[in-house]
């Protein structure tokens, strides 16, 4: 595995100014492999929502710098970044985002527009198990469809990247480890690097590299030499 493919050196986030200054990022530094599965974990404001969305450049650092394959995202402009999201990155929310008045099929395919190199996409809706849904509208959808949809319309663009920001915290038990093992198969078959952040610390266990944080900082950086698979997975 190429370990610089992704580098995040020195990144700080600050927010608000005077007595409403909070530091959410205080100089993060690691790295990730091409084709790792690396887990951001950490309770709700240890910064690594904020952490995720910098690396999707929804956001911006106030100071360190994020290396995507040998490219400085600082360097970029606006333009230059916009095509980087398109090109690069896939994003699954914890909320589907998904377009109502759109069939399956036709919202999957809204991602496939932004790609030079679309993944075939009957054969996607396959593998997500939607193939024979795929002309029904969103309302028609389970919550855990509506997000196969999603993590089939940051997919089927193939990115470098896939940032999942948690992707099963509106899901229940059950379907939360059917989308865990779908997000596996994708990094699987496809070799995507996925980053998913979580506060569900079972998730680890099925993680390439899992990537600890509290208060703004890294507290433990670490390879999961005894990863198991998702279907394995209990909490």
């Amino acid at each position: 595995m190429d370990k610089n493919f992704l580098e995040i050196r020195g990144l700080k986030r600050t927010f608000g100014s005077g007595d409403t200054k909070q530091e959410v990022l205080r100089g993060i530094d690691f790295s990730v492999s091409k084709g790792e599965f690396c887990v951001l974990l950490g309770p709700s404001g240890s910064g690594k929502s904020t952490l995720l969305n910098i690396l999707g450049g929804i956001d911006s650092a106030d100071s360190g710098e994020i290396i995507i394959n040998g490219d400085k995202l600082a360097d970029l402009d606006e333009k230059a970044l916009t095509n980087y999201r398109r090109r690069h990155l896939g994003y699954v929310f914890q909320m589907y985002n998904l377009i109502p008045n759109l069939n399956v099929k036709e919202n999957i395919e809204t991602g496939a527009y932004l790609s030079e190199k679309p993944l075939d996409i009957d054969e996607l809706l396959q593998i997500l198990g939607l193939f024979e849904h795929r002309y029904k509208l969103p309302n028609q959808l389970s919550g855990g469809q509506q997000q196969r949809v999603s993590i089939g319309r940051a997919i089927v663009k193939n990115p470098d990247i896939l940032l999942c920001d948690e992707p099963t915290g509106a899901l229940d038990y059950t379907t939360s480890k059917e989308i865990l093992q779908l997000i596996e198969q994708v990094n699987q078959k496809y070799g995507n690097t996925v980053i998913m952040v979580t506060h569900n610390e079972a998730i680890r266990n099925m993680a390439d590299h899992i990537v600890k944080l509290r208060d703004g900082v890294i507290r433990s950086d670490i390879v999961n030499t005894s990863k198991i698979s998702a279907c394995e997975l209990e909490w």
